[in-house]
């Protein structure tokens, strides 16, 4: 429900009166980046929608439409979203996750993308909503309504669609059927068709303030200490769920962390102590990195936070530290590495770091991807 969401009101007041008034967009994209609430706004506002005993600025939550949406089980509300096809299986639609699907979200609607990869895979491989779900949505919607007056359609991630159920999206978002409603929750909506973002009404969910955070985790960790959970919201960047990885300390960022710091200390001493032997151990680091058992989505993850890692150390060699938004082990580390990130490398680094993430996204050889990295950090390291 829309109480249950953090923050976000002038969002939640924008749906509340688009339904009060009648005026309900047939096809709207929530967009933003990750952890701000955006599919947990989506949610709310199909129960608002679908509820019968709604009040000008909540559903009822008890009404038998609202205790379905509680449970993601409403027969009005339909669920697409990227998933991992087994490799047994010939074919898969969203409905073959879908309880797992439901799980997640009423155990926390705060979960980003990577998250979902390790419920419904092993992490390592990248989702898809595959061709064959236009099929499984033009079904979805050419049935009538069974118990409200809508159809609500969310689409978690459209820029992940195959081609081909983009392009059959489109041409319903082209031609609605009557009484549907379509939310498309993207954290990239530039990747989307252009066509489909024309399609859709644009609505920008901002990032959370640090204040909105710290009570949302003081609500949540009520034993943590406070310092420790303003840490958390003040380096989270705006998003809840960073927020709380970051309060847990989760393995990711600490392993993400552990490789930057590998492949800067050891692209250091091969540029400016002609350590060879730092040579064949970051040859070795390259191949860990392209191995099977990292997998693409945890090297993108990892070539992201190489990028933020050497943005805040740019930053904080400015002697800008207001503006530093670092975990105590990264400032730590940051204190003697930020004078090696300067106005002669900075630009440079980034943009090898950003040709290397979209190398990874267009399945480019991953071992050719870290090695050129690698030598590319240590001439960059010199400058």
């Amino acid at each position: 429900m829309f109480k249950d969401i953090i923050g976000q009101q002038i969002i939640k007041d924008r749906f509340i009166r688009s339904v009060n008034e009648q005026r309900i967009p047939h096809a709207q994209m929530l967009h933003g980046q990750e952890g701000v609430g955006k599919l947990a706004l989506a949610v709310a506002y199909a129960q608002y929608v679908s509820c019968k005993n709604r009040t000008e600025t909540e559903a009822c939550g008890v009404c038998p439409s609202c205790i379905k949406h509680k449970q993601l089980a409403h027969p009005d509300l339909h669920f697409v979203f990227p998933v991992i096809k087994p490799p047994s299986a010939k074919t898969v639609v969203c409905d073959d996750f879908l309880p797992q699907f439901r799980e997640t979200f009423v155990k926390s609607p705060y979960f980003g993308l990577q998250d979902w990869y390790e419920i419904i895979g092993d992490g390592a491989k990248q989702g898809l909503i595959y061709s064959n779900e236009s099929s499984e949505i033009l079904r979805k919607l050419s049935l009538k309504t069974y118990e409200s007056d809508y159809k609500v359609m969310i689409i978690w991630h459209p820029e992940l669609m195959h081609e081909t159920c983009a392009n059959k999206v489109l041409k319903i978002l082209e031609e609605p059927p009557a009484n549907t409603v379509f939310l498309l929750v993207s954290n990239n909506p530039d990747a989307n068709l252009t066509t489909i973002i024309s399609r859709t009404q644009q609505v920008l969910v901002p990032r959370l303030s640090e204040d909105e955070i710290i009570k949302a985790l003081t609500k949540q960790n009520p034993e943590t200490s406070l310092v420790d959970i303003q840490n958390a919201a003040r380096i989270s960047e705006g998003s809840f769920l960073r927020a709380k990885k970051l309060l847990t300390n989760s393995t990711e960022i600490q392993q993400n962390f552990d490789r930057f710091v590998e492949i800067m200390r050891k692209a250091w001493m091969v540029g400016n102590r002609k350590d060879y032997g730092a040579l064949k151990e970051l040859k070795n680091w390259s191949e860990e990195m392209a191995s099977g058992d990292v997998g693409r989505e945890r090297q993108k993850n990892f070539l992201s936070y190489a990028q933020k890692m050497v943005r805040e150390n740019y930053i904080l060699n400015l002697q800008q530290p207001e503006l530093n938004y670092m975990t105590n082990f990264e400032s730590d580390f940051s204190k003697n590495f930020a004078p090696f990130i300067n106005e002669r490398n900075v630009e440079e680094m980034m943009a090898e770091l950003a040709l290397a993430e979209r190398q990874i996204e267009q399945n480019t050889n991953a071992k050719m991807v870290f090695f050129d990295l690698v030598l590319k950090m240590i001439m960059l390291l010199k400058k």
